[in-house]
């Protein structure tokens, strides 16, 4: 099984003024890190995929650093102290 998009990526800020492109993924065969909480996302659960809008080097750069995301913690960034 590849990930599996549900969707176009959505563009969101964060308190910070940043913008970050947000694509809901249903699953996917790999073991993913959540940079939020540093705990794995497991095979076929459902996560986020999430790049900058604004990447020093450009879109392609962007794509490259994008990061997997438990919902929940992504949701929960603003409220969480710096990592």
């Amino acid at each position: 099984m590849s990930s599996v998009l549900r969707g176009r990526a959505r563009s969101e800020g964060r308190a910070d003024g940043s913008r970050w492109s947000v694509r809901p993924v249903a699953g996917s065969d790999k073991v993913y890190r959540c940079p939020g909480c540093e705990q794995q996302i497991q095979p076929g659960v459902g996560h986020v995929v999430v790049w900058s809008d604004d990447h020093l080097f450009g879109e392609e750069a962007a794509l490259d650093d994008r990061r997997h995301w438990h919902r929940s913690c992504w949701q929960a960034r603003d409220r969480r102290g710096p990592r």
